[in-house]
């Protein structure tokens, strides 16, 4: 017989682990397909990858009960400077002068994946099927049927809804025949830890150039995370260098308001792609994450958009269940697209204008920009808006961002 679940989530990195955790307490029965089974737990390495996670996510993970495991590792970020090279307009954001403690704050992404992973393991309600990789799917008036390649040979089983959240490359998506528009960018981001002279105290770097935009987050131990993006072009030669190399390479790019470089991480190199679906639902399935937008990480604006999409629909699914629906319903999946709507097309507006707009070389956009710039920083109003927005607090905002479990 086949076993008929309320909700199937493919996938489960960042975002679909904290969907299958939201739910844990639903009452819905919930099945978390996971392609490869856990890592092993090692311990933070100072040259991993750091997520600058937007305060609706922290205060999200904190009504999921995640967020005590990483009191010890994540730095709140107080102010944020943006700016570009060789022009003088700067835009600065405070958490004090938005009237909160902070604005976010800098997790290293392997603790956050133990984090979520440890929390995960106790969510008993959870039906695992780990390691296992959706092969095919069939959707029917009232569920779909899929076929999942387990290390035993193969086994079917069927949903109410199945949410896609396995990524840029989602099997989802491509079987429910949702396209995508897809932006190759040309530039490979290069992401390390080192060590800035002046310790940053909770100041993040945003700043911009011709060749393409890079940042500096405060990090634990006086450490910060540098991300910096090059033309696809010159990757390779970036690549090649030796520590003493880069470090003269990410010096001379980003400038010296952190002072001298110093002790530079292992580094990993990501080509950028923007690859959006052209829908978020078909008939009982639903995408979020990668799986239904990767933006460029200009902004820090990815797991933050993907989490807010995760649990927006695991709120929607609690009323509908409450209320005795059927999860996979029509009127739920277009209830999610319309909440959906204001912030996921807000922000990939804003990552891909700001892409254009502030790498842009053409001289003429210098002064608009450096002027634009200095306006903002000068009046309250627009840099409490932007401030705010980029706490994560852009259209219908989840419960779980507001610290309440729906």
């Amino acid at each position: 017989m086949t076993h008929l679940f309320d909700v199937t989530v493919i996938g489960s990195g960042l975002v679909g682990s904290s969907l299958a955790i939201a739910l844990q307490h639903s009452g819905l029965t919930v099945a978390l397909v996971e392609a490869a089974p856990p890592p092993l737990r090692e311990q933070p390495r100072e040259d991993e990858r750091n997520l600058a996670l937007a305060r609706a996510s922290t205060t999200a993970l904190q009504t999921l009960g995640v967020w005590p495991r990483l009191t010890g590792t994540a730095t709140p970020i107080r102010r944020i400077h943006v700016s570009r090279a060789g022009e003088f307009g700067t835009l600065r954001l405070d958490a004090a002068r938005a009237g909160v403690d902070s604005l976010g704050a800098v997790v290293p992404a392997r603790a956050l994946a133990a984090a979520l992973q440890q929390e995960l393991d106790l969510c008993t309600r959870i039906h695992r099927y780990v390691p296992a990789q959706l092969r095919d799917l069939r959707v029917s008036a009232d569920r779909v049927e899929l076929n999942l390649q387990t290390p035993d040979g193969e086994t079917t089983i069927a949903t109410r809804l199945l949410v896609g959240a396995d990524g840029t490359a989602s099997q989802v998506r491509a079987l429910t025949g949702i396209g995508t528009d897809t932006i190759d960018y040309a530039q490979t981001l290069f992401v390390c830890s080192l060590l800035p002279q002046r310790p940053l105290d909770g100041l993040a770097y945003e700043r911009f150039s011709d060749t393409g935009p890079l940042a500096l987050l405060p990090l634990a131990d006086r450490r910060a995370g540098f991300v910096l993006s090059v033309p696809t072009p010159e990757a390779a030669a970036v690549a090649a260098l030796d520590d003493a190399g880069f470090l003269a390479h990410a010096q001379q790019r980003f400038g010296w308001r952190a002072g001298r470089f110093s002790r530079p991480g292992r580094r990993s190199a990501h080509p950028i792609r923007r690859v959006v679906a052209q829908g978020l639902t078909a008939p009982r399935c639903v995408l979020v994450g990668n799986a239904a937008q990767t933006i460029h990480p200009i902004g820090a604006q990815g797991f933050n958009l993907g989490l807010r999409d995760a649990l927006t629909l695991a709120e929607l699914l609690i009323e509908r269940h409450r209320g005795g629906g059927d999860a996979g319903s029509d009127a739920l999946l277009q209830t999610y697209a319309a909440r959906r709507r204001e912030d996921r097309e807000g922000t990939l507006a804003f990552s891909h204008g700001l892409v254009q707009l502030a790498c842009n070389p053409a001289r003429v956009l210098a002064p608009l920009r450096s002027l634009g710039l200095l306006l903002l920083d000068g009046l309250p109003d627009a840099a409490g808006g932007i401030a705010r927005r980029g706490m994560g607090f852009r259209g219908a905002t989840s419960a779980y961002a507001l610290g309440v479990r729906p």
